[in-house]
């Protein structure tokens, strides 16, 4: 009957269609003229429309979450609920503490129904998400007797599925420049016609995705690959709690507790030069090395080697077995470990991380060089050598800040005034 129905309505005479037409025209008039018209382009209906859905996403999380009713519904009724909600760690460990990743878990439905809204700060709390998800469940997945993961591998194909559609077909690239062509800084710009350069070579980053609609073991690393690079791509919004459980997770997927993961460690060389250093300043000075007295001395180099110890790596795993390693050692494709080091590289070198997610990531790159190194892996040798090259000279340069504003913030002894005599 509807068929039928369908086929009536698209066989009406042309008047019908005249006056369908133009009883839509004035319909459309009529609500053009409507004062109380809701536009949608007005931002104050776009960013309630926002905070309505957020409050509506946490409200569902709360009944998920009984336990933590009272702390959600405050973050609920802040003026931006979505940036609370990616804020709170409290909220975090509460949902990462219950999920399960079967098929049946509220939580991942939950997490794929959330991230399916067109809200950008929703899909932040999601991506936030992504080194927990990426790292319980390729830890479960290569286990010896895996259980059902579908609730996590459905949000990774969400994932995986907006961007795919972000990309349209393209791949993602890198001009790499050509150092035989001189660069604009060095040369003047010419108003003439320059041909491109022949041999700019182009990196392929990721390729042109294709859609997937399951899981396949074939395509696990690829999936997972595209759901890191979303996440590096929003890195600078995630919180602190996000990126130690990113650096935790990749050096458990390394395995990797071995002597050659600290081949490139200077810090005890620092310590012995600054040592040195310190002696031979209070040695030398025309013999008044000791004028200010030894507790002034002594006091520089507590100061100084408080400094060292805060810049020193801290190896937690030195202390306890699962100490800053979490998961299990898994396979690690390219397609996993590009992105993976891309993310340790910003962990590492950010600005405003804090100075354990900066350890841990340190840590993280030692173990991942270590398994490059007995897996014989090239490109993943020279990366993460690149990064421990990178973390060694930043701690040297922070070292040697803190020693020079050590020395000049050490109090030392007033000098008496002096008297110059003069003849008549």
């Amino acid at each position: 009957m509807d068929f039928q129905h369908q086929q009536q309505r698209s066989s009406s005479p042309q008047c019908s269609s005249n006056s369908n037409s133009s009883s839509t025209t004035s319909s459309v008039t009529n609500n053009n003229n409507n004062p109380n018209r809701i536009n949608s382009n007005d931002p104050m209906h776009s960013w309630w429309e926002s905070v309505s859905k957020a409050r509506s996403r946490i409200h569902s999380l709360a009944t998920i979450l009984p336990n933590h009713t009272h702390t959600l519904s405050s973050l609920a009724d802040s003026e931006r609920p979505a940036l609370s909600l990616l804020s709170s760690p409290t909220a975090y460990s509460a949902l990462s503490s219950s999920l399960s990743g079967s098929h049946s878990d509220p939580l991942c439905h939950w997490l794929y129904d959330t991230f399916l809204s067109s809200d950008p700060h929703l899909r932040l709390v999601i991506l936030s998400f992504i080194p927990l998800l990426s790292g319980l469940y390729l830890s479960r997945v290569h286990s010896s007797d895996p259980p059902s993961l579908a609730g996590f591998e459905a949000v990774l194909l969400a994932l995986y599925a907006a961007e795919t559609k972000s990309r349209a077909g393209k791949p993602l690239i890198v001009t790499i420049p050509d150092l035989s062509v001189p660069s604009i800084y060095h040369s003047p710009l010419r108003k003439s016609p320059v041909n491109p350069n022949p041999n700019s070579s182009v990196g392929v980053i990721s390729p042109p995705l294709e859609p997937h609609v399951a899981v396949k073991s074939t395509k696990r690393a690829c999936i997972v690959g595209v759901a890191l690079h979303s996440y590096f791509s929003q890195i600078s919004h995630m919180p602190s709690w996000s990126k130690l459980e990113f650096c935790r997770f990749a050096a458990g997927w390394a395995g990797q507790d071995c002597p050659c993961r600290r081949e490139f460690d200077q810090i005890e060389n620092l310590n012995n030069t600054l040592a040195l250093s310190n002696g031979d300043s209070n040695g030398n000075g025309n013999g008044n090395g000791n004028v200010g007295g030894d507790g002034e001395s002594d006091v520089e180099i507590e100061e100084v080697a408080e400094v060292m110890s805060n810049l020193e790596i801290h190896d937690p795993d030195c202390e306890s077995p699962k100490g800053i390693a979490k998961g299990d050692r898994i396979p690690l494709p390219w397609e996993i470990l590009q992105p993976a080091l891309r993310i340790l590289g910003h962990c590492l070198m950010g600005p405003l991380n804090s100075q354990e997610v900066k350890d841990a990531a340190s840590f993280a790159v030692r173990c991942l060089y270590a398994r490059a190194s007995h897996d014989l892996v090239p490109q993943a040798i020279l990366a993460t050598r690149s990064l421990i090259q990178l973390d060694n000279r930043s701690r040297d340069a922070a070292t040697s800040a803190a020693a020079v504003s050590s020395n000049v913030n050490t109090p030392t002894k007033a000098k008496k005034p002096e008297i110059l005599l003069v003849s008549k």
